[in-house]
């Protein structure tokens, strides 16, 4: 039996054959081929052609879960590492796309500003603008509430976050080698495996809840396997807008919870039964949704219901609240209290004193 190619092109075009070779004989990689093929994209050991044959095939046939892990075992290997500091709550880190968001008003940044004033550490993860949305992007919701967290070292991050309970992971500042692929991805026009193991990756090291957000039903079950995989121990899914993880007030909530392994446990949420039934906004500018998250967060406007929908019920999940109703409840006393716009500028003198 010959020996496997040693040369970094080679021995792509070999995984790329794999991925690649129609529907009768394409197969599977194994978790390690995955993790092998994601480094030699990372450093250079396949040709730009290659990339972007390998991206578009394995989109076609569907990443499998060993597959999956393997990319996330690069990210976890190459990426920014985020430690608690010591007594630190465990932190909600949420996973969505890092496209971002073109049809729905976000709601993540402004429910994180009232999960960390009840005490709940928050990690959010994200980029540029970037293909295939182009949509608003995380850093860009923050910076129109005068909380600009561009360009920080992730040292200078790190201490924010035991600190004052808030992480932004900002991809071109803290993981520039998978920024390298995003030339790819708009070239390609569509979304890569890659996307799909950015929701399920999180730079926290340690005890934490994964939330993740998907779309279809497919990608949920394919999620939990890869997450067994990965032996994240309490991880909740999230039928999110536009496969984020912002909970939707127009329709039930479909969510699951899995933890240390275990079957995911199917829970659906009805924000009709709570008084927050409604139209999701839907985005429009981002002057015009900085002018309604400031609303929002003193419990007004056309973002409120949602705002108290998403807060409470992660207030809830994330276990600050001993039930769904006590996390709404909890949500809509922060947010007349102002705890959270309270939050956000302590955030913001932080920032100016870094």
């Amino acid at each position: 039996m010959a020996s496997p190619p040693t040369d970094p092109r080679s021995r792509f075009k070999a995984l790329l054959r794999k991925v690649g070779s129609g529907e009768h004989t394409s197969r599977g990689l194994s978790r390690a081929e995955a993790a092998e093929a994601l480094e030699l994209m990372f450093t250079g050991g396949a040709s730009d052609t290659q990339i972007g044959a390998f991206l578009i095939a394995h989109r076609i046939r569907r990443p499998e879960p060993q597959e999956l892990a393997g990319l996330v075992d690069v990210y976890r290997d190459r990426g920014p590492s985020l430690q608690s500091g010591a007594g630190q709550r465990r932190p909600l880190c949420f996973g969505m796309p890092f496209d971002g968001r073109s049809r729905t008003a976000p709601l993540h940044a402004l429910t994180a500003l009232v999960l960390i004033s009840a005490g709940q550490p928050v990690v959010l993860q994200g980029g540029r603008r970037m293909p295939v949305k182009h949509g608003v992007t995380t850093l860009e919701l923050f910076q129109a509430l005068g909380l600009d967290l561009a360009g920080l070292p992730l040292s200078c991050v790190e201490r924010g976050f035991q600190t004052h309970g808030f992480a932004l992971i900002h991809q071109p500042d803290h993981f520039p080698l998978a920024d390298t692929l995003i030339r790819h991805r708009d070239d390609l026009g569509k979304r890569p495996p890659v996307a799909s193991a950015e929701l399920l990756w999180t730079a926290h090291r340690g005890d934490h809840l994964l939330v993740s957000g998907f779309v279809h039903p497919p990608t949920e079950s394919r999620a939990w396997d890869t997450l067994r995989l990965l032996q994240e121990k309490d991880v909740i899914t999230v039928k999110g807008l536009e496969g984020s993880t912002d909970l939707p007030i127009s329709r039930a909530c479909i969510t699951a919870r899995m933890a240390n392994g275990m079957s995911a446990e199917r829970l659906i949420l009805h924000p009709r039964d709570h008084g927050c039934f409604g139209p999701d906004p839907e985005w429009q500018t981002l002057n015009a949704w900085t002018l309604q998250a400031r609303e929002a967060l003193q419990g007004q406007g056309p973002l409120a219901a949602s705002l108290r929908w998403n807060a409470g019920t992660y207030l809830w999940l994330a276990g600050i609240s001993a039930s769904l109703e006590a996390g709404l409840e909890q949500a809509t006393a922060c947010l007349q209290n102002a705890d959270a716009d309270a939050k956000l500028q302590e955030l913001i003198a932080w920032r100016a004193a870094v």
